[in-house]
């Protein structure tokens, strides 16, 4: 128990520039507190106390702002970081060393009681600001899930998604260890913007083009 309150403080110290000291990230971080509730909740949940993991889960969601099912999994070293608004479903599974941003949604689509219906998320996966991943499928290791982007199917290992609905970009390739505050990767490009920006030079060679034919007929009309 203190092990793993231990790991989750060095963690956010080494994610978080603007953590100073660990008795800061211990009294002032609602991620590092929502995991402490949740760790207790699940326990209770594991031994059969359904209602009373709800209890807890509730009392931290009054205190954190995040939502975390009790029978969730969360593995190890996950950041979440900010928090407010975060849910995490019932059936969802959260890896080892998963980063989570203010307003994360894993949920659900399928009503069905009893079975797998929110989403199963790889290890040293980005989750940005605002992504809703939503039904039974697995987002691969070391994929990142640009912010505000609305995931409805499986995500291959190291893929980058952005966008509503989420789509690759061509950056998606592996991440290997290194880390992207926000899930923002330097450089990458929305694949409909690019044929957007595309569409837009071909317009302008266009419109050239008849400005000069305009001209041509001009000057022959004069001749």
């Amino acid at each position: 128990m203190f092990e793993r309150i231990k790991e989750d403080i060095d963690t956010i110290l080494d994610r978080d520039p603007a953590a100073h000291s660990r008795l800061e990230i211990a009294l002032c971080y609602p991620g590092f507190h929502a995991l402490v509730f949740h760790r207790a909740a699940h326990w209770c949940h594991v031994q059969g106390w359904v209602t009373f993991s709800r209890m807890i889960s509730q009392l931290g969601r009054f205190f954190t702002g995040i939502e975390i099912h009790p029978a969730a999994r969360i593995g190890r070293r996950v950041f979440i970081d900010h928090g407010m608004g975060v849910v995490i479903g019932e059936t969802a599974e959260v890896g080892d060393d998963c980063t989570i941003y203010h307003g994360v949604t894993l949920g659900g689509v399928n009503l069905t009681s009893g079975e797998k219906r929110h989403p199963t998320i790889g290890n040293n996966v980005i989750l940005g600001a605002g992504a809703k991943v939503l039904g039974s499928f697995t987002v691969g290791d070391n994929a990142i899930i640009g912010s505000n982007a609305v995931v409805l199917k499986e995500v291959a290992a190291g893929e980058t998604l952005i966008g509503v609905p989420a789509r690759t970009t061509e950056e998606h390739r592996e991440r290997g260890s290194g880390f992207s505050a926000y899930g923002v990767v330097p450089g990458e490009c929305d694949p409909y913007a690019t044929q957007i920006a595309e569409l837009q030079k071909v317009v302008k060679q266009q419109a050239k083009a008849i400005e000069q034919l305009k001209a041509a007929l001009e000057e022959k009309k004069q001749k």
